[in-house]
């Protein structure tokens, strides 16, 4: 059992580094579809024209909208969550006590 929870932890801390990657990719993707979304609701003409023309006038939000949607298609939430689900590595336990 001790085998298994030091290989745990050992798993875990691995992947810390990747995780905070995927973590900040899906921050700055997500602030950049916020920002594209607020440009394009605020801009007068998207009540105007087309829903597909209001998209192709705002290229920005339109690709930064694609790119979130084909990361969580590509399991995004899955390498940012799946880490915090382990249990606390032995030495957190006897700090919990």
């Amino acid at each position: 059992l001790k085998a298994f929870e030091r290989r745990l932890t050992e798993y875990i801390h691995c992947l810390q580094p990747a995780t905070g990657r995927w973590r900040m990719l899906l921050i700055v993707v997500s602030v950049c579809t916020a920002t594209g979304a607020w440009n394009w609701l605020i801009d007068p003409e998207t009540q105007k024209v087309s829903f597909f023309t209001s998209l192709w006038n705002h290229p920005f939000f339109t690709i930064s909208c694609i790119t979130l949607i084909g990361l969580f298609f590509a399991g995004i939430h899955k390498r940012v969550v799946a880490p915090s689900m382990y249990p606390l590595p032995p030495i957190l336990y006897s700090l919990n006590k």
